[in-house]
């Protein structure tokens, strides 16, 4: 039998889904280096300072709404754009016209690419569910759906707040707990009876503002510290670290 390394008081766990249940998190770096590299230089000309995959997409833009990332970033650069609004075609300069452009860009990459579950995240969630614990998906995507059905994991997740419930609902994205605490709402679990699973510095501190049970970090890209700083509790590489098999 499969036991899972969590606090005993946890009965629901909340799952972000690029880079944490899915392989998504790389497509969307890509997509957002696309999209800001080209903006950039049509703004500043060939001596533009390119969007860094690694410390701008970690620090400003992942884990956040699309709007949010593109407003973070930006106000780190002293760039003052429009807000538009979100019909905004995706050549508008402006807040909501980035986000757009980055959104064509993943969807495409997303079609060429596919989409794959990882497999000892995939195992992780089966083995809550056979020992009761309810499940939720918490994305700041509003493509999170597409991508859980592309990925066949649909089915495993009683509950989802994603870009679009946010939206209807008017819920603060990530680093804000709202999303997060919208789930345990729904799964009629309480945040010290809930674990997080993040692998965003940006939904790290969302665990942690909401004061939930446990905050696991999962580092695919090798940011164990700045997950613990940011407020993981636990740090693991895959969620398969956190099945211990007791038979």
């Amino acid at each position: 039998m499969t036991k899972l390394s969590l606090p005993d008081s946890v009965r629901a766990c909340l799952f972000d889904l690029d880079g944490v249940l899915t392989r998504t998190a790389v497509v969307h770096a890509a997509a957002w280096k696309q999209m800001f590299d080209e903006f950039l230089r049509r703004r500043d000309g060939p001596s533009y300072r390119p969007f860094d995959s690694a410390r701008d997409y970690d620090e400003y833009v992942d884990g956040r709404p699309r709007a949010d990332g593109v407003r973070t970033f930006l106000a780190s650069r002293h760039i003052d754009l429009p807000e538009g609004g979100p019909d905004d075609p995706p050549d508008a300069d402006t807040v909501h016209g980035l986000g757009n452009r980055k959104n064509i860009l993943v969807l495409e990459k997303i079609r060429e690419e596919g989409v794959e579950a990882y497999p000892g995240s995939v195992r992780f969630v089966e083995a809550a569910r056979a020992e009761g614990l309810r499940t939720a998906v918490v994305s700041s995507s509003a493509n999170c759906r597409d991508v859980l059905i592309a990925a066949g994991i649909e089915d495993l997740f009683e509950v989802r707040i994603d870009g679009v419930v946010a939206a209807e609902r008017k819920l603060p994205g990530k680093p804000h707990p709202d999303t997060f605490l919208e789930a345990g709402r729904e799964l009629d679990t309480p945040p010290e009876a809930a674990a997080v699973f993040e692998d965003a510095l940006a939904g790290m501190e969302a665990g942690r503002a909401g004061h939930f049970g446990c905050v696991v970090g999962v580092d695919r890209v090798g940011q164990a510290d700045a997950l613990r700083a940011h407020g993981a509790d636990i740090v693991v590489k895959d969620l398969a670290e956190l099945l211990e098999d007791d038979s």
